[in-house]
């Protein structure tokens, strides 16, 4: 993988989890049950966690959902699902907190928006609270700010102070100082309370490609605390994908950036742990984590016009995704395998040596038949309607004799 050239920032451990420092950046996510069911929120962050979620937002807004917290925590420890739990509070958390300690134990970190910990006078002595009850338990906390529920006061203030300048800024440069400010002021609050910056993440987040950039890029030139990113609201399907890659990507590239979350719309009834499988693929199609190994596909063009492929491609995916959590526990590194799976005689026997296993599949009006090649050298030809068949027990003895126990006693040996 890539060796990341990424800036500097203040480690904070969450859990089992460390953000920021020299650690791989994370991957999280966020349920969207109501917390007050514990079974329903339970069973939806064991599934965030199997598919790869490091840390998992829950949302506490109101008694029920404080209440729940521990039991929550308490099923998932008797699933063996250790995955910190984050709380998200907005407006009441002083309150959640304070009335129900429980909560505040079971929790690894709490979330609070400066923008609506409190309004007016309350909101020193709200957000004060919160920071004395997360320094109390030992608990980090994300200050999250959010342009959908910036600070007003603040963002007042700089507007007028703007339009006083002999040359004012363009009203979205205020915007993101507004934003950047909130962020920071809040931090230095929270430090003069008592909360050490080993215990603090910032996040500043919009949800347009360019402002998200501009703003992520203005608080890492003034912070070394750790950041978190995502893309707010980015939107569904293809939309929300493409939208949150092309602004964390720029921002990771740059080596900002300790811990993500793709924030995409669930289709009715759609998996929640898409948005875990977009963040991992992020990372490792950028070279800077492994998470499950990897499958090159060619596009098809006029030359494929079987699906063969295309189903053998997906069929291997699927494949490999559904059993990585076993093959996790069985067979360490894993997850740096490369398959290719291939359509025609152009680029496929090429490809398919550049990766660890390959198969290169007959294209329109070729010989029917489909050389393997393992670690860069032909070692078979396929052929029949088996072929699919064989390729994927081929990967799987590849896999055993690689990564399984009696590869590790050979290189210990050796």
């Amino acid at each position: 993988m890539i060796s990341q050239a990424r800036r500097h920032t203040i480690p904070v451990k969450v859990g089992n989890v460390t953000i920021g420092g020299n650690a791989p950046i994370v991957v999280q996510s966020m349920t969207n049950t109501d917390t007050a069911d514990v079974e329903a929120t339970a069973r939806q962050v064991a599934a965030l966690a199997r598919a790869g979620s490091e840390l998992v937002r829950i949302t506490v807004d109101r008694e029920e959902a404080a209440a729940a917290v521990p039991h929550i925590r308490e099923r998932l420890d008797h699933l063996s699902v250790d995955v910190p739990l984050i709380g998200d509070f907005h407006y009441n958390g002083h309150t959640l907190l304070r009335e129900h300690p429980a909560c505040a134990e079971a929790l690894a970190k709490y979330r609070i928006n400066p923008g609506n910990v409190g309004f007016k006078d309350k909101r020193d002595k709200q957000f004060a609270e919160i920071i004395e009850i997360a320094a109390k338990n030992g608990k980090p906390v994300r200050i999250g700010v959010n342009w959908g529920s910036l600070d007003q006061d603040l963002l007042t203030r700089l507007m007028d102070e703007n339009a006083r300048e002999p040359e004012p800024k363009d009203a979205r440069e205020v915007m993101h100082e507004a934003i950047v400010q909130s962020a920071l002021l809040s931090a230095q609050r929270a430090i003069e309370l008592g909360l050490g910056p080993e215990r603090i993440v910032l996040s500043a987040k919009v949800s347009a490609v360019q402002d998200l950039i501009a703003v992520y890029a203005m608080l890492a030139a003034r912070s070394d605390l750790a950041l978190h990113l995502g893309l707010t609201e980015a939107g569904m399907g293809s939309k929300g994908i493409v939208a949150s890659s092309a602004a964390l990507s720029v921002l990771l590239q740059q080596g900002i950036g300790d811990t993500i979350r793709i924030s995409l719309t669930p289709e009715p009834g759609g998996d929640r742990t898409l948005e875990v499988k977009v963040a991992q693929e992020l990372l490792q199609s950028m070279g800077f984590r492994s998470f499950v190994p990897l499958v090159a596909a060619c596009p098809g063009c006029g030359r494929t016009t079987s699906t063969t492929f295309q189903e053998l491609a997906r069929d291997i995916q699927d494949f490999i995704r559904n059993e990585m959590p076993e093959w996790k526990r069985r067979y360490p590194g894993v997850e740096t395998l490369n398959v290719a799976v291939m359509g025609c005689i152009v680029n496929g026997p090429g490809e398919s040596k550049h990766a660890d296993i390959g198969i290169s599949l007959p294209g329109t009006g070729e010989a029917p038949a489909a050389p393997v090649f393992i670690d860069g050298k032909k070692a078979v030809t396929l052929r029949g309607p088996t072929v699919a068949a064989d390729f994927k027990q081929m990967v799987l003895d590849y896999i055993e004799r690689r990564f399984g126990q009696g590869a590790i006693g050979r290189s210990a040996a050796e």
